[in-house]
């Protein structure tokens, strides 16, 4: 445990291999055109605040921004804009925007004007924010990604998901040098660092609700073990290490309770543990492998996996015990469940005839819809607002990130070197 957790500390300062690399391979219909006006700021602002607002935008695949190279004119204030050079070019709203300096950091303002009612002082100006700060230069992309989501909720009515993070694992080398480790990237795919390095496998990243920890699955000259880490400051706790299986947490709603799968006592069984105390319900007692726990939003129902059945199928039962019911038979068999933020529908792993996909069941109507093509998907993890998918599929090189849109419309492709497993999403963060 202590060459672990040596490794793990160790790991925060050692750089992850490589950016992200995200492509949208498909998108909306229409995607929304909307220009994004280089912000006027000093020279010595090395983070170009006004291209990641509009590189988030592109991203979701539901806005296509304007190239700078056609921009016919680039104004930062209200007062310089020509509408109808806009109109022109075919631009549904405009975004302008400045950046000062504040003491050691930086104060950014924007505005966001609808472009066909510029003659009407109450509807042109969709969105205005001033001084909006960040003390150094490590939140300046954190601003921006701010100002993309205001944007986004804006014009779309729902949060947006830019300023968050992804949590995954990457395996890199032959199998007598490989290196897992655990990183955590911007939902851009910036700023990847590792979190934890290890010889031995690293699993089932999870985040708490307040985004400040995560819990995940290390092993030790065999032995597997949930650990408890805080990023920012590097703390690392061992959860708990009994012997067997300890594996798959998954924080309650409220940041109070684990569940995790244990095989102490006999075979993998569902258990909640106080983070507090260590106090310990066994929620499941059957023959079976119950497996993969995740909790719903309203903490009122845990979901996991059972093969009691025959097959690896959902089932749920109440966070205070009781009866445990079979949710879903559709396909030869499910896994990897997650409820998404409103918790009225659920992201899951499916296999039909030949394919594992990415599915969302209705829960309902318990309608199933395949979101994903397969043949081999898995780990689904909700965007914060609900809106997308993120997960595992099958590369060229090894598995790698990939993102879908409830509806299926929007996918889009997240390429890293290595193989690349078990994204979680990262709740807002405050």
């Amino acid at each position: 445990m202590n060459k672990l957790i040596a490794l793990c500390l160790l790991a925060i300062a050692v750089p992850a291999y490589a950016d992200l690399d995200i492509t949208v391979t498909s998108g909306a219909t229409a995607p929304t055109p909307i220009a994004i006006v280089p912000f006027a700021q000093p020279a010595d602002v090395n983070v170009d605040i006004a291209q990641i607002v509009a590189a988030d935008l592109d991203r979701s695949g539901i806005f296509k921004t304007l190239p700078r190279t056609d921009m016919l004119e680039k104004p930062t204030d209200v007062s310089q804009v020509n509408f109808r050079n806009w109109q022109t070019l075919g631009q549904q709203d405009l975004v302008i925007g400045t950046v000062t300096r504040v003491g050691g950091g930086i104060a950014a303002s924007f505005r966001l004007l609808d472009v066909y009612h510029s003659d009407d002082p109450q509807r042109v100006m969709l969105l205005g924010k001033d001084g909006m700060s960040a003390g150094d230069p490590g939140r300046y992309r954190s601003l921006a990604h701010q100002i993309a989501d205001m944007i986004y909720e804006r014009l779309t009515g729902v949060p947006g998901y830019f300023n968050t993070q992804i949590a995954y694992v990457t395996a890199v080398g032959a199998r007598d040098a490989r290196r897992y480790q655990l990183i955590i990237a911007d939902a851009d795919g910036e700023a990847p660092h590792a979190i934890a390095t290890s010889r031995e496998p690293l699993m089932s990243p999870a985040w708490s609700p307040d985004g400040q920890k995560i819990a995940y699955v290390g092993y030790e000259r065999g032995n597997s073990a949930i650990y408890v880490q805080t990023p920012a400051t590097g703390d690392l706790k061992r959860f708990v290490g009994e012997r067997g299986i300890n594996g798959s947490p998954a924080f309650s709603p409220d940041g109070r309770q684990l569940a995790v799968t244990l095989s102490f006592e006999h075979n993998p069984d569902i258990y909640v543990i106080d983070v507090a105390s260590g106090a310990r319900r066994r929620m499941t007692t059957d023959s079976a492998i119950d497996t993969e726990a995740t909790w719903s939003p309203d903490g009122r129902t845990i979901a996991f996996i059972s093969d009691r059945g025959g097959t690896p199928q959902i089932y749920t039962v109440s966070a205070s015990g009781g009866d445990q019911k079979r949710l879903t038979f559709q396909g030869k068999r499910n896994e990897k469940p997650v409820y998404s933020p409103d918790g009225k529908s659920m992201a899951l792993v499916n296999l039909d005839s030949s394919s594992y996909r990415i599915a969302l069941l209705d829960l309902g109507s318990g309608t199933l819809k395949t979101l994903s093509d397969g043949p081999l998907d898995e780990s689904p993890s909700f965007a914060p607002n609900g809106v997308a998918v993120i997960y595992t599929k099958q590369g060229r090189q090894g598995s790698e990130l990939a993102m879908v849109s409830l509806d299926g419309r929007i996918k889009q492709s997240l390429r890293q070197s290595g193989d690349v497993r078990e994204p979680a999403w990262s709740p807002y963060l405050h």
